[in-house]
């Protein structure tokens, strides 16, 4: 249960703000979540500006404080920025640079990264956004490194994230930072969203997909989820699509925004989170076997690099979650003032 000497989050509100990448930065830090028996955060909004604040479908958002909050905030989020091209406020731009400088972690959603490229704290730093922004975003502050295929990036005290719902990668990502996996597990269930997505913003962007499900790259596809324990190369899968490997290559770039080996790494290391989830008392080099990886030792590798998590404490946490306690009743008290 947050108190006063919980981590402070101030959110940053302006005018015509994204209410939907605000609604994120709220779901996560400002209800209480008693369940997780853990000190969770302080949570505060301060305006950027004087005046009514207007946020996109017609609300109108009154905050409680003004920009001296960020003085004392832990993190900062900014839950993305009203246009690319208008240049933010100078006076919350020194208070991005004070905070930076005295050690405040500092966050971004979707277009929000303009507004820390504005305040110089981006320099040097890989970063990330929306992928419609991202050569915007390049050529505008050509000293970032922008990788467009990022969902999120943690540069340890800066942190940016791509277009609105990869704001919830991000923020699960935080609080997995400070409590831990498993309680950043629970608070995924409770939102009702995939603890760790897979994949990059390259899965999302427009591009031809195979709409025909007998097309050769689906027909391929489902026979290698078929037949996971084979030895796949590209070699043979181009062999087996009566494909040349740079077609097929080709192909699954567009289809799925990465080549055959990763996807089916990819999808050994989701065969294996069924069998972890539904098989508790499953060996774990049967595991491995099953989920085409040849050894636990693979399976450890892999599994670690997309999931987050070793296999052994990915079974755990999935054994906690279903035999956990009861969530508390929505009639938790109010929350306390984040200024405690």
């Amino acid at each position: 249960m947050s108190d006063s000497t919980s981590h402070l989050v101030v959110a940053l509100a302006y005018d015509r703000l994204c209410t939907f990448e605000f609604g994120c930065v709220t779901e996560f830090f400002a209800l209480e979540r008693p369940e997780l028996d853990v000190a969770w955060y302080r949570f505060a909004v301060c305006a950027a500006e004087s005046g009514p604040l207007r946020a996109a479908g017609g609300i109108t958002v009154s905050a409680p404080y003004t920009l001296a909050m960020l003085d004392r905030a832990q993190t900062i989020v900014i839950p993305g920025w009203r246009d690319a091209d208008e240049h933010p406020p100078e006076a919350l731009l020194r208070k991005l640079r004070a905070a930076y400088a005295r050690g405040a972690r500092l966050c971004s959603i979707c277009s929000g990264v303009f507004v820390l490229a504005a305040a110089g704290v981006l320099d040097g730093k890989r970063v990330t956004t929306h992928w419609r922004y991202a050569e915007r975003l390049q050529q505008r502050y050509p000293q970032l490194h922008v990788e467009p295929d990022a969902l999120y990036i943690d540069e340890g005290q800066v942190l940016t994230s791509a277009g609105s719902a990869a704001g919830i990668d991000m923020l699960l990502h935080l609080v997995r930072r400070d409590h831990g996996a498993a309680v950043a597990n629970r608070v995924a269930q409770r939102l009702v969203v995939p603890p760790h997505r897979d994949g990059g913003q390259a899965q999302f962007v427009p591009r031809p997909m195979p709409r025909d499900e007998s097309s050769p790259l689906a027909r391929l596809m489902d026979w290698v989820r078929a037949n996971p324990r084979l030895d796949h190369s590209v070699a043979s899968l181009a062999a087996r699509a009566a494909m040349s490997t740079r077609t097929l290559q080709r192909q699954f770039l567009d289809a799925t925004g990465m080549g055959p080996y990763a996807w089916v790494v990819r999808e050994r290391v989701n065969l294996a989170r069924d069998l972890l989830e539904s098989r508790p008392n499953l060996p774990m080099d049967r595991v491995a076997d099953l989920a085409g990886f040849g050894s636990e030792e693979s399976l450890r590798r892999h599994f670690r690099r997309i999931a987050l998590t070793s296999p052994a404490a990915y079974r755990e946490q999935f054994a906690h979650d279903t035999r956990g306690k009861r969530p508390h009743a929505s009639s938790a008290k109010r929350p306390a003032s984040p200024l405690g």
